[in-house]
């Protein structure tokens, strides 16, 4: 049993004219009410609070002089107020983390009074060299805000919420607001103050965030000579770490990451220096790159539903809801090959009960077996064979085909696509829809809102992979991958009901792949889980009980 850490300062403080005694370690920073005595109150319990040092935001000093003259003194008497003419007394106040409901976080303070101005200075003094010792603090931040994302309250999610948190913790910003798509990433690109920032932070939703990604991570690899056209290149990982604050349409990455799209609680994550690595993957087309995927890679239903709405963006976020219903009657099914490499000598799996949470063992565990690893594959492509190898095809028809490098989850799918995939064990999850009714496939899609486990059905599988390819069965040439539709099928709203019969053109013969909401124009894809790519202002998502106990007062 570890013994409680060493006292570094004690003192008998008073809180609101109650005496508290307070205690500083190098871990712990502690406020206990003095029990009263027990001939009054026998039964009165004391009150306890403890904050771990690792999560004070700051301490300031505060000036209480109560010989201040009034400025609308005329002179006449008035009573003495209580402790007037007394020796001045000097306060400091401590703001810290406060855990909330639903894993959200705010900003609470409480405020000592010393009965002596040295006491005071000694106080504030021992606490910020104890917050100097936390080198994983940012003290200069390079923030990017998207003002036409989600509701387009970027800037005043920012100006309001997050930057008086950030003075607060004197963190130093740079503040660019994007005038363009792509401005971040081009930024990111060519920015010559790199090495003077402690990370970077995005102010909108996920496809802000991808920016960051796509300019962080190529940004890195060309400082280190990587050829981004390779599939099999070991990319390096990323220094910078990046904040998310959460202000777009669904914000599933936030989420995913932290367990809320709250911006308060996002900013207390950036401040306190939390580290969360993530897994990114590299989707390339004959060796030539395409994009970075963090979140979801999804062909069929999710790749349909996001080429509809990107006509119907005038709606703003209605259009996702029309689109997928539309989709859905539409039932398209798409014929191809899927070849992927499981992942070996790892634990979990995606039907398991683990969910991935703040210091998950599955990732540690797992996350180290795929950095000791330097894998290089050099399958055949030109094999026929159904198992290769480690290599598995799988050839058929399917409604959709999904990749989720993490759950995936949102507020309208608290669960996600994949309930039990993890951030940074290398891996992604691998699920494939095949053909079927459009009753078992409302099942399928329903299970995501509730308990039942979404695999559980017949024409559902779903593999932890680490590499996976797809080609559909029309492929022929560079030239077929376009997503080039007869006018026909552009021209129906539902498909007909001979949609198994390919000579009527009544159905499209591609789909296109949705790729962290942003359109793919290839379909045969290449796709590498890239172990710990980058890193996030996060901790991932902290266990329930964390915020049950907010009823016990001496809960850390």
């Amino acid at each position: 049993m570890d013994r409680p850490a060493r006292p570094l300062l004690v003192s008998e403080l008073r809180v609101r004219n109650t005496a508290y005694d307070v205690s500083l370690s190098r871990s712990l920073f502690t406020w206990k009410r003095r029990a009263p005595s027990p001939v009054y109150h026998p039964f009165r319990p004391s009150v306890c609070h403890s904050v771990p040092v690792s999560e004070i935001i700051s301490v300031r000093e505060e000036e209480q002089d109560s010989h201040r003259p009034n400025d609308d003194d005329d002179g006449s008497w008035k009573k003495i107020r209580e402790g007037e003419g007394k020796d001045c007394r000097q306060a400091f106040t401590v703001s810290y983390v406060e855990r909330c409901r639903q894993h959200r976080w705010r900003c609470a303070e409480v405020t000592f009074t010393c009965p002596d101005r040295s006491l005071c200075q000694n106080w504030v003094s021992s606490v910020r060299e104890q917050l100097a010792t936390f080198t994983s603090r940012p003290k200069c931040l390079l923030v990017y805000i998207n003002p036409h994302g989600g509701k387009r309250q970027g800037k005043r999610i920012y100006q309001q919420k997050v930057a008086p948190l950030f003075a607060q913790a004197s963190i130093i910003t740079h503040v660019i607001v994007t005038e363009h798509a792509n401005h971040a990433r081009d930024h990111l690109r060519t920015c010559t103050e790199l090495k003077l920032v402690d990370g970077v932070v995005c102010v909108g939703g996920d496809g802000m965030f991808s920016e960051i990604v796509h300019g962080l991570v190529w940004r890195t690899q060309l400082d280190g000579g990587i050829d981004l056209n390779c599939p099999d290149e070991e990319l390096s990982p990323c220094s910078l770490r990046i904040g998310i604050i959460p202000a777009g349409s669904t914000d599933c990455i936030c989420f995913a990451t932290v367990g809320t799209n709250d911006p308060v609680t996002s900013a207390l994550h950036i401040i306190v220096g939390d580290s969360q690595p993530m897994d990114v993957c590299s989707v390339h087309h004959n060796n030539t790159f395409l994009r970075y995927s963090i979140s979801l890679l999804g062909y069929g239903f999710y790749g349909d539903v996001l080429t509809d709405s990107e006509r119907k963006r005038w709606m703003g976020p209605a259009r996702y809801e029309l689109s997928g219903l539309k989709m859905f009657l539409t039932h398209h099914y798409y014929e191809g090959t899927v070849s992927y490499l499981p992942a070996k000598g790892i634990v979990g799996t995606p039907r398991d009960a683990a969910r991935c949470r703040t210091n998950c063992v599955v990732c540690q565990h797992n996350g180290q077996k795929m950095s000791e690893r330097a894998m290089k594959y050099e399958p055949d492509e030109t094999s026929e064979c159904e198992d290769d190898g480690e290599w598995r095809t799988i050839r058929g028809k399917f409604l959709a085909i999904n990749a989720a490098s993490m759950s995936c989850a949102c507020p309208r799918s608290p669960k996600g696509l994949s309930p039990a995939a993890h951030l940074a064990d290398g891996t992604t999850d691998l699920i494939l829809v095949r053909k079927c009714s459009r009753f078992s496939f409302l099942r399928h899609l329903l299970r995501h809102t509730n308990k039942d486990d979404q695999f559980d059905l017949n024409f559902v599988e779903v593999h932890r992979v680490v590499r996976f390819r797809f080609a559909p069965r029309h492929c022929q040439s560079d030239s077929d991958l376009e997503l080039d539709l007869p006018e026909s099928s552009k021209r129906q709203i539902f498909s007909q009901i001979c949609r198994d019969h390919p000579a009527c053109g009544c159905a499209p013969a591609y789909s296109s792949w949705n790729c962290d909401g942003e359109i793919l124009t290839h379909t045969a894809i290449d796709v590498r889980v890239h172990c710990r790519l980058i890193k996030l202002f996060a901790r991932g998502i902290e266990e329930a009980q964390m915020f049950e106990e907010l009823g016990n007062p001496c809960s850390v």
